[in-house]
């Protein structure tokens, strides 16, 4: 058993009391939870050099990416504030080109890029269109961020055709980012097209992607 898997119920605990303060509104709560759980998949990709067979170029990349979120969460504790928010973006985007970076390094071209492309583009288009009347200034930062998420989306999808991942490497990889995608998705329609209530579901998407694409670094073969 790989030791980052003895950090998963640990973040499970941590994102339920992360859901739980955010829908009762308890800030000193989120302000606690909300850094302890991301801290947790960081650990998890470190536990990845205790592993007999290691490729530095993902755990470091993923590592780096991690830093970024951590920075980029942090940020959007205080997402009322503008400037935050902006800051939170900034440093997701970051994230993104890391990760992105990372897997087309270690990724391969394939038929797969093709259809990954055209549905990307086609999520991003919609999601563009349903926030677009709502960002006033922010229309190109969201725009960038659309863009360069779906290339992270895509390029994470190329594992699957690499033989540097195993397949179920490759799988964690490709799920991690679509559920990473899918949360963005979800605070973004959220914040700029129809506020829900249960809207911040999205940290369970979120840290259930980030975790996998963290527990990838210890499967290599």
């Amino acid at each position: 058993m790989r030791t980052a898997l003895y950090l998963v119920p640990v973040l499970a605990a941590f994102v339920f009391c992360v859901l739980r303060a955010e829908f009762l509104k308890e800030r000193r709560r989120i302000y606690f939870f909300k850094p302890a759980a991301t801290l947790t998949v960081i650990a998890a990709a470190l536990l990845s050099f205790l592993e007999p067979a290691q490729n530095p170029i993902y755990a470091i990349g993923v590592i780096v990416g991690l830093i970024f979120c951590f920075g980029g969460d942090v940020a959007l504790m205080f997402q009322e504030n503008r400037k935050a928010f902006v800051i939170g973006l900034a440093l997701f985007l970051l994230g993104h080109i890391t990760y992105a970076a990372v897997f087309a390094l270690l990724g391969r071209f394939s038929a797969w890029d093709i259809v990954s492309t055209i549905a990307l583009l086609a999520a991003g288009a919609g999601i563009y269109t349903l926030i677009k009347p709502n960002l006033g200034t922010l229309r190109a930062p969201v725009i960038i961020y659309i863009v360069v998420i779906s290339v992270m989306v895509s390029r994470a999808i190329s594992g699957l055709a690499s033989p540097v991942f195993t397949g179920g490497q490759a799988a964690l990889v490709a799920i991690g980012a679509i559920l990473f995608y899918i949360s963005d998705a979800i605070l973004a329609t959220a914040r700029f097209c129809k506020p829900w209530r249960y809207h911040r579901i999205s940290l369970g998407f979120y840290y259930s992607g980030q975790l996998l694409i963290a527990l990838a670094a210890s499967y290599f073969a």
